[in-house]
C-alpha cells in the first residue's frame, strides 16, 4: 500500500491541451456556482421567506423540497439529452433556465408562486452539473483530469459552506430576493463565458430516448427525495415508508432493465467496472456523510451556542477556504502518485476531524478547540472527494462520460438526501429523548425564548454528538472501502469500452 506509482506522463502546463482543458473548467465553474450555493443559502431564509409570505413553516419548506425533487427528477435525463443535443447546448439552456427561474422567485406575489418558481429553477440546476462535468472531462487529457476535476470541485465543496454567511448577510441587510436576483448577473456573466468557450462536444450515435428507462428512474428518485424529505422525526411513517419502499421497487426495476437492454438510459454496466463502481461506493457513503454535517454543524452553533446566522457561517469560513486548497493540492496529486495514498490520507483527515469536533462538543467547548477539528474534517474531504470522483471517471471512453457523470450525481443525489433524513431522525430521538417536554422536534428549537434555549443547550448539544456517529461512521465506512477498492490503483488499466 505504500508503493509509489510510476510516473505519469503529465501534458506541459503550456500545451494547448491544458489551457484549453483549464479554461472549460474554469468556464463551467462560472456558471455551477450558483447551484450548491443556492441551496444553503435558501435554507437560512426559510424563517424570513415564512414571515414575507404568511405562509406557515410547513408550507415554506417546499420552497426548499419543490426545489430538491424538480434537481431530482430531471437528473436521469441528462445523459440522454446530452446525447441528443450536445452537452454544450444542454448546459447553456439549463443555466438559461436556471437563471430565468431565479428572477421569477425574485418576482414572485406569495408562496405557491414562489415554490411553483424554485422547481423551475431545480428543473435547470439538475442538467447543469452533469453537463459540466461531461465538458470538462471531455477536454481534458487522462493525465489531467485530476486537475481539472479539482477545479470543477470548488462549488460542490465550498459552495455550501459559504452559503450560510452569505445568506444571513442579504437577509441582515437587503430583501430576501436578493437571494434570487443575485444570481442574474453571475448567470449573465457565467452565459456569456459558456457561449465563447465551450467546445461542442460530439453527440452519440444513438439518440433515442430510453423511455422505460425513464419513467422507472426518475419516479424512483422523486419518491426517494419525498421521504427523505419527510422524514423530520420518524422512520417509520407511512408518509416515508411508501415513498421509499416504491422507490426502491422502482430503482431495482430500472437496474434490471438497463442491464438488458441495447441503449439504456444510464450504462449502469460501467459500476461493474472495479474503479468506477468501487470508486461510486466510496462517494456515495462519504458524500453522504460529509453534507449531513452541514445541517448538524450550523443547527449546532445557532441553537446550542446561541449564535446568528451570519455568525455561524463565519465560524464556517476557514473550512471553506482550507477545503478549497486541499482540493487543488489533492487533484493533482491523485494524476502524479498512488491513489490510495490521497484518497486514504483525506478520508482519515476527515474522520479524525469530524470524530475530534463530536467528542468534544458541548455547551461551552471553546471555539478555538472546536474550529480547528471542523477544518481538518473539511481539508481532508477536499482531499478525497474529488480525486474519488476522477478515479471513478478517468477511464471512461468519451462515449461513456455523459453516463458515468451522470450516474455519479445521481448517486449523490440519493446518498446526500438519505443520509441527512437519517441524521435529522437521529437528531429529532435524541431531542425528544433529553428534553421530552420540546414541542415539534427539531423545527421546535426555533420556538424556543433565549431562556428556555440557554437552559437546554447542553441537551441539544448532547444531541447533535449523537447524530454525528452516523455521518463519522459512514466516513469509517468509506475508508474501508477506499483500501479494498484503490488498492494499486495505478496499476488498473480499464481500457475505454471495455
Amino acid at each position: 500500500m505504500t508503493a509509489t506509482a510510476p510516473p505519469v506522463a503529465r501534458t506541459a502546463p503550456a500545451d494547448p491541451a491544458s489551457r484549453r482543458a483549464t479554461i472549460v473548467a474554469l468556464t463551467v465553474v462560472a456558471g455551477t456556482v450558483m447551484i450548491p450555493l443556492d441551496v444553503t443559502v435558501v435554507a437560512v431564509a426559510l424563517a424570513r421567506l415564512s414571515q414575507e409570505t404568511g405562509a406557515a413553516l410547513p408550507v415554506i419548506q417546499w420552497v426548499s423540497t419543490g426545489y430538491t425533487l424538480a434537481l431530482a427528477a430531471v437528473i436521469p435525463a441528462a445523459a440522454w439529452a446530452m446525447g441528443r443535443y450536445g452537452a454544450r447546448t444542454v448546459f447553456l439552456g439549463a443555466l438559461l433556465l436556471f437563471t430565468v427561474g431565479s428572477v421569477l422567485v425574485a418576482c414572485s406575489w406569495d408562496a405557491g408562486s414562489m415554490i411553483a418558481f424554485r422547481v423551475v429553477q431545480g428543473m435547470g440546476g439538475g442538467f447543469v452539473m452533469p453537463a459540466a462535468m461531461t465538458l470538462a472531462l471531455h477536454a481534458a487529457p487522462v493525465t489531467e483530469r485530476g486537475r481539472v476535476m479539482a477545479l470543477l470541485g470548488l462549488p460542490v465543496l465550498v459552495g455550501p459552506v459559504l452559503g450560510p454567511p452569505l445568506g444571513g448577510w442579504v437577509l441582515d441587510n437587503l430583501s430576501w430576493r436578493w437571494l434570487f436576483l443575485i444570481n442574474l448577473p453571475i448567470g449573465l456573466v457565467a452565459l456569456w463565458l459558456a457561449r465563447r468557450n465551450l467546445p461542442t462536444v460530439a453527440r452519440a450515435d444513438a439518440a433515442r430516448l430510453d423511455r422505460r428507462g425513464l419513467v422507472l428512474l426518475a419516479p424512483a428518485m422523486v419518491l426517494l427525495v419525498m421521504g427523505a424529505s419527510l422524514a423530520e422525526e420518524s422512520l417509520v411513517r407511512a408518509a416515508v415508508v411508501v415513498p421509499v419502499v416504491a422507490s426502491l421497487a422502482l430503482l431495482a426495476l430500472f437496474v434490471r432493465h438497463a442491464l438488458r437492454t441495447p441503449t439504456p438510459l444510464l450504462q449502469v454496466g460501467l459500476l461493474s467496472r472495479r474503479l468506477t463502481g468501487g470508486g461510486a461506493l466510496v462517494l456515495v457513503l462519504f458524500a453522504g456523510a460529509y453534507f449531513s454535517t452541514l445541517l448538524l454543524v450550523p443547527l449546532y452553533f445557532q441553537v446550542a451556542r446561541g449564535e446568528s446566522a451570519s455568525t455561524a457561517g463565519l465560524l464556517m469560513v476557514p473550512q471553506a477556504v482550507l477545503a478549497g486548497l486541499s482540493i487543488q493540492v489533492a487533484g493533482r496529486l491523485v494524476d502524479r502518485v498512488a491513489p490510495l495514498r490521497v484518497v486514504a490520507t483525506g478520508i482519515s483527515m476527515a474522520v479524525l476531524g469530524y470524530a475530534g469536533f463530536a467528542l468534544l462538543l458541548d455547551a461551552t467547548t471553546s471555539y478555538w478547540v472546536l474550529v480547528p477539528f471542523l477544518m481538518l474534517g473539511t481539508t481532508g474531504a477536499g482531499a478525497s472527494m474529488l480525486p474519488t470522483m476522477t478515479l471513478a471517471t478517468r477511464h471512461l471512453d468519451h462515449d461513456e462520460i455523459p453516463s458515468g457523470t451522470t450516474m455519479i450525481n445521481v448517486l449523490n443525489q440519493l446518498a446526500t438526501s438519505v443520509t441527512t433524513a437519517l441524521v435529522a431522525v437521529l437528531l429529532a430521538a435524541g431531542l425528544t429523548s433529553r428534553l421530552p417536554a420540546l414541542d415539534g422536534g427539531v423545527g421546535g428549537l426555533q420556538a424556543l425564548t433565549p431562556d428556555a434555549r440557554d437552559a437546554a443547550a447542553p441537551a441539544i448539544a448532547d444531541a447533535v454528538r449523537a447524530a454525528l456517529a452516523l455521518p463519522v461512521g459512514m466516513m469509517a465506512a468509506a475508508l474501508v472501502v477506499a483500501m479494498l477498492v484503490l488498492w494499486r490503483a495505478d496499476r488498473v488499466r480499464e481500457p475505454a469500452g471495455r
